[in-house]
């Protein structure tokens, strides 16, 4: 038969002698003509040689080769959107890995409000490296034939890849997890679900990816792990992360209540009220801002609104690391408060070792003797003088 075979466009699988193999067209043209559902079609000779695809893609997929938006235009599209969430991805990574060093080096800030910020911050560090991962693995190399990559990096890349986006929302309902125990249990000390809080965050995308794995493994263990011709599969992902949005919009939906019923009757003032009110807004900010968009693409396929996934999914999202960051660390009164104390400590300190320095080098005998013996080596009518008040003194 035919063995299987990368043309270039489209990965053609095997097939024996005399067969007719029907593919769809790429999905990339669908984006350039929006024209869906067609299909390319070739042959398996009794030579053992692929036919020409027929109709031809120009054809089947309703290219025309006189358009401006053809192949190269789109990589040109593609590449310059690559450069786009890859700078995103790096200013994420930056400001979250100093938002981390801002939490760990400061004792003040050693609490279970911001012990799970930092969780989460880590999870949208280990999302943008995956996102990473995934490129360098899967379109580093663009002479690759995807028709044989089925590499134990690619799909350990795109498992990766999975479990950084599980992680991301399962550390926001975490948060908002957080949120509601705070109005529950105001006078019951947050510490004792600290561990709860960890085991959930990193136990539910762990279990979850390890059932997502086996499934993959033994129904449909083809490509890189990145195709979705089985929806069945992909949901396995997918119901998890809807899960934690409604919950999240519901906790939302209920501190919301709560806050304006609390903040009407004035009840519970002072410091721990002020640091609750700061920690909510931020917290209802992020959950329709990083919930929303998840749930209005969930139910189509993945091909669907394919641009308008990537602007969103890929060009915005690779700046909510950044907004976490901007949110519960440097836009935090706290934060910059002690910040602010410990720059002026640290000038002070560096002020009061210039001066050590100084004082220990005009006090220092050996200083007075390098000074003398300069004025001497410059004014001779000074060393005259020294030596006349030396004959007198004696």
């Amino acid at each position: 038969g035919c063995a299987r075979d990368w043309d270039g466009l489209t990965c053609w699988p095997r097939a024996t002698f005399g067969e007719v193999v029907q593919v769809p067209c790429p999905r990339f043209f669908e984006e350039i003509t929006n024209i869906y559902g067609s299909f390319l079609q070739r042959n398996c000779t009794q030579e053992a040689y692929w036919s020409e695809p027929f109709p031809p893609y120009t054809i089947a997929c309703g290219f025309d080769e006189g358009s401006s938006k053809g192949p190269e235009d789109q990589k040109s599209y593609y590449s310059a959107f690559w450069s786009v969430y890859t700078a995103g991805y790096a200013a994420s990574v930056t400001s979250l890995i100093t938002a981390l060093i801002v939490f760990a080096a400061f004792r003040k800030f050693h609490c279970t409000r911001n012990y799970i910020h930092m969780h989460l911050f880590v999870s949208f560090i280990l999302r943008a490296i995956a996102v990473f991962t995934k490129d360098a693995v899967l379109f580093a190399d663009e002479t690759v034939d995807h028709c044989l990559m089925s590499t134990v990096a690619c799909k350990a890349a795109v498992a990766f890849f999975q479990f950084s986006i599980l992680a991301n929302f399962f550390w926001l309902l975490i948060e908002g997890i957080y949120l509601q125990t705070l109005l529950l249990l105001t006078f019951v000390s947050d510490k004792q679900y600290v561990w709860w809080f960890i085991f959930t965050g990193w136990g539910a995308p762990t279990a979850v990816m390890f059932i997502w794995v086996l499934t993959r493994i033994h129904q449909q263990n083809t490509g890189c792990w990145d195709d979705d011709e089985n929806g069945v599969v992909l949901w396995i992902i997918k119901g998890p992360i809807l899960l934690t949005v409604l919950i999240n919009f519901v906790i939302f939906i209920n501190v919301i209540r709560t806050l304006v019923h609390k903040l009407k009757s004035q009840e519970g003032g002072g410091s721990h009220s002020s640091h609750f009110v700061r920690l909510a807004k931020s917290t209802l900010l992020l959950i329709p801002l990083f919930g929303v968009h998840y749930v209005v693409f969930a139910f189509f396929p993945e091909s669907t609104g394919l641009e308008a996934r990537l602007y969103i999914e890929l060009g915005l999202g690779s700046f909510q690391g950044f907004v976490v960051a901007l949110l519960y660390c440097f836009s935090n009164a706290e934060v910059q408060s002690e910040l602010k104390k410990q720059l002026c400590k640290w000038q002070h300190q560096e002020y009061l070792n210039f001066l050590h320095r100084t004082l220990s080098r005009e006090n220092s005998p050996v200083n007075y003797v390098t000074q003398l013996s300069l004025l001497e080596k410059i004014s001779p009518k000074r060393k005259i003088s020294v030596y006349q008040d030396g004959v007198t003194s004696v």
